[in-house]
This record gives C-alpha cells, structure tokens and sequence, in this order.
C-alpha cells in the first residue's frame, strides 16, 4: 500500500494566521503519508532560515523535499515541492508561465518504491480561466508524450484553480488518465469548490481518495488535502 497525499499549505499560514510548517510536516508524518504533493511552500521571509522551514516541513528527518520553485528570491523560493519517504530518483521542473500572469510550473519526480519506480506530477494551475486553459493544454501534451516515452506508474495531482462547478477543463486528462471523485477542498472551514485533484493511471489500484476534514486540516491551510491509498502493479 501507498499513501499519497496533495495538499495546498498556503505558505505555511493556517486559519489562525498562524505560520508553522512543523505542525503540517508533523501531521502529515502521523497521518502516514508516503509521498506529499506540495503547492504554495514559501521559504522567502527574511525572519525564517531557508533549511529550518525545510526540516520541519520535513518533520526533521521523516521525508526528503524535491523543491519545484516557480519564484526564485534572495532569501528563499517560491512553488511546489515532493515530500517522500522513498529514495528521490529524479526531480523535473516545466515552467508553464503564462504573460502577465504569476509564474507557474509543473514539477515531475520519480521515487523508488518498493514495487519500482513511481512517477508523481505535481501542479498549481492559474487563477484565471484563460490562463488555466493554456496551462491544461500544456499539462496534457506533457503527460501524453511523457507516458509514450517513460511508461511507469503515474499519479498526477496539485491545486488546479477550477472554480466552475460543471467544468469540461479536465475532459482531456481524463481521458488518458483515471480521475478520482473526493468533493470540495476550499475554503477548509466550508469547502465549497473542488479545486484540488488527483488523477492516476489505470494499472493503479486505487483503495480510498478522500478529502482529510478534521480540525487540524479546518486550521493548517485554507485548502483540505486529499488522500489517496493505492496499490502498484508490479513491474
């Protein structure tokens, strides 16, 4: 079994305007995830150490990070980042940025699980819609031609900033890949809007994908994370 979970931190700030990546890193060290897909980690404030905001994202030494920065600064970065308890075998990062627009990117990274290698796709789409449809177009065309090439396990997941309720955005990645159906994430005190996501390939074994809605999860971000329990084929 392998524990997956996606999870928008909002810089590490909680409903309490509270700032505290060991809170989350710790949470999701007892929660069991096996991988972590990051959106919003932000290491730029001038009053924080770029390696303490690491290890306790981290929970010390529970995970390694794979940083993704979209923004790059004096005191820190910007982005995504991977969080995993399996050896880290390659971290890839494509900058879908659009003009005018803040910077965005898609972060690829292979882990070594115990059943062979498993490739995670970590994303945060863009806040408008003509935007996040460019962005969509790329993200399909990088997966597609990805999985011709690579062909391994694959599970894909992020903050996609799809506000509409009856959307056709994901029509293209749903049908190369296995949507999973978890419900709304944002805002985490009352979710309204299922902006956060995961897809796998269909050689995955999916067990359970659910939003994690506790107190915790209403207080760490202003996004629920989802979890997801899978099986890999063997290969």
């Amino acid at each position: 079994m392998c524990r997956i979970v996606t999870y928008n931190i909002h810089s590490g700030v909680g409903n309490d305007k509270k700032q505290d990546y060991r809170r989350i890193g710790n949470f999701l060290a007892e929660n069991g995830a096996d991988i972590v897909l990051l959106q919003e980690m932000d290491t730029r404030p001038e009053n924080r150490e770029l390696e303490q905001d690491i290890k306790d994202i981290c929970a010390d030494k529970v995970f390694v990070l794979a940083p993704s920065p979209a923004l790059n600064e004096q005191n820190g970065w910007y982005g995504n980042a991977v969080l995993s308890r399996y050896p880290i075998i390659s971290n890839e990062t494509l900058d879908v940025s659009q003009d005018g627009f803040q910077p965005r990117n898609i972060q690829t990274v292979v882990v070594q699980t115990h059943k062979g290698p498993l490739t995670v796709i970590n994303t945060h789409k863009g806040l408008k819609k003509r935007e996040r449809r460019s962005q969509f177009a790329l993200l399909h065309e990088y997966i597609e031609e990805r999985m011709k090439l690579l062909p391994s396990p694959l599970v894909l997941g992020g903050d996609f900033n799809e506000w509409q309720f009856f959307t056709s955005a994901f029509k293209a990645l749903n049908n190369i890949l296995r949507p999973t159906h978890v419900g709304a994430t944002f805002p985490s005190k009352f979710p309204l809007f299922s902006l956060d996501r995961i897809w796998t390939t269909r050689d995955i074994v999916v067990h359970k994908c659910k939003r994690i809605k506790n107190g915790k999860t209403k207080l760490f971000s202003d996004h629920l994370p989802i979890q997801l329990d899978m099986q890999l084929p063997k290969q």
